[in-house]
């Protein structure tokens, strides 16, 4: 953390500072609806407990479905300027190491006072929008409320209950059952849109490090269930729906954006390679539509194809926005509308979007500069980056240690990076990442290659490998 310019503890100040915090549960102040009554609930990680976000969903006579986002109104406990605000505006984002978990607001507001917990009467802020039956957005609306979180759900146990194979927690009513079956059925209906729209549905392979009761290591799959995708679907509504209500009260806003890819070129040629035709230019319908029929062409394979075409579109980033500005737009999710808002407990970005969000509705002007904006825009995402290479270094190191006894192993992998230091791989499985110390010459992002493991160097997060031919032998040695 320090090696990447993060503050891991928490100053005395902010310690202070927290400590005298509270979240009123008084009277309801005026403009702000009370929703206490509606049947709220949350899906998040397992063992999650920094609540963002909580959803419903309302069946309406006319056949359209009124969703609500409620958001923690994190701004109500961390007032801009204040010691815990430029504790987290430094750091900017929380780090998931998968051994400790540093987050961006200390735990006392991130997992208590500015968490949607279950039965927690909290403020928020209700990004609402109605969908209509062939997936479009009727109308959408952001407003300030309070709310009551009635069932703290996982994703692994709404997933698998969707699918059949699961009971619910006793939290989880018959009406907000219900609730669940109707949310999924209108993320679909959202992300068959998106879909059309030339939103790219990619199925990345993601890994955590895991340390077990005995101290040994571990590298493990994430797996999306149905519940994650119904929340990822609802969330990026969502925060189109911010980006759409700040650009018509006249707001600045901090975009997130996906540039047209530098190396679309690339990702013409592994599509060639598949047997298909990509437009020399980028375009993401066209690339939607491939990755579509590769899917269903090869869905034992797709994962790897959707790695290497996110290692070639890059990162996304943060972009100060003013009205009237052209948009750089989500090439990714195929919209020129998109902020970031339903995270604030761990995206920086987000809480100040909220900052702005209150002064759009009270009539203020913004509490940030246009420069201001840029900076944080800018700060953010170096800091989301720094954050990846922390994680990424401590996913090495972990890996490094499950490894360790599998020297002169062979496996097979997908290239996932060139670049001056080195060739990159992923091994298909187990799905730790290393360097090709020799035999990388000709390879290229995408590229299906066989490894031999060399050696590996827990302390320093180093697995390094030689890539070899048909034969097993060194690629390049007659």
């Amino acid at each position: 953390m320090l090696d990447n310019g993060f503050i891991p503890d928490v100053p005395p100040q902010v310690t202070a500072e927290v400590a005298a915090a509270v979240e009123s549960n008084g009277a309801i102040a005026a403009g702000v609806r009370d929703l206490r009554d509606l049947p709220w609930s949350s899906i998040d990680n397992d063992s999650s407990r920094d609540l963002d976000q909580a959803e419903v969903a309302e069946q309406l006579p006319d056949g359209t479905v009124r969703v609500r986002i409620a958001i923690a109104d994190v701004d109500a406990t961390v007032p801009k300027g204040s010691a815990t605000d430029q504790f987290a505006a430094a750091n900017s984002t929380s780090v998931y190491t998968g051994i400790v978990t540093y987050p961006m607001l200390p735990d006392r507001l991130s997992t208590d006072l500015t968490s949607l917990g279950q039965n927690d009467d909290r403020a928020s802020v209700v990004i609402e929008f109605v969908v209509a039956s062939d997936g479009s957005i009727a109308s959408h609306d952001v407003y300030m409320a309070r709310v009551s979180n009635h069932a703290k759900l996982s994703y692994n146990n709404v997933g698998a209950w969707l699918d059949g194979g699961a009971i619910l927690p006793a939290s989880a009513s018959p009406a907000i059952q219900d609730q669940l079956h109707l949310q999924d059925r209108v993320a679909q209906i959202l992300r068959a849109v998106r879909a059309r729209n030339g939103a790219l549905d990619l199925e990345t392979i993601e890994a955590e490090s895991v340390v077990h009761p005995d101290n040994s290591v571990d590298i493990e799959l994430v797996q999306k269930t149905r519940a994650s995708r119904l929340i990822e679907d609802f969330m990026i509504a969502a925060n189109v729906a911010m980006a759409r209500f700040l650009d018509e009260h006249n707001s600045p806003t901090i975009r997130r954006i996906v540039r047209s890819p530098e190396r679309w070129n690339r990702i013409v040629a592994l599509a060639a390679k598949l047997g298909s035709t990509l437009p020399e230019q980028p375009d993401s319908l066209a690339l939607s539509a491939f990755l579509i029929a590769r899917c269903n062409a090869d869905p034992d394979h797709f994962a790897d194809l959707s790695l290497a075409v996110v290692k070639l579109i890059g990162p996304g980033e943060y972009a100060a926005h003013q009205p009237g500005e052209t948009d750089i737009g989500h090439f990714g999710l195929a919209t020129n509308d998109y902020t970031h808002s339903t995270a604030p407990n761990r995206r920086f970005a987000d809480l100040v979007t909220q900052r702005l969000l209150k002064a759009a509705l009270a009539g203020k002007p913004s509490p940030y500069t246009r420069d201001e904006l840029v900076a944080i825009a800018a700060h953010c995402t170096e800091r989301e980056d720094a954050a990846r290479k922390v994680e990424r270094q401590v996913r090495k190191s972990a890996a490094a240690v499950s490894m360790s006894h599998r020297v002169g192993d062979s496996f097979d992998a997908i290239v996932t990076g060139v670049n001056p230091n080195g060739t990159f791989v992923r091994l298909i499985h187990p799905p730790v990442e290393g360097r090709v110390l020799s035999g990388g010459a000709n390879l290229d992002v995408g590229d299906k290659v066989r490894v031999r493991l060399l050696s590996t160097d827990p302390r320093r997060g180093f697995i390094d490998f030689s890539a070899e031919d048909s034969n097993g032998r060194a690629r390049g040695v007659a």
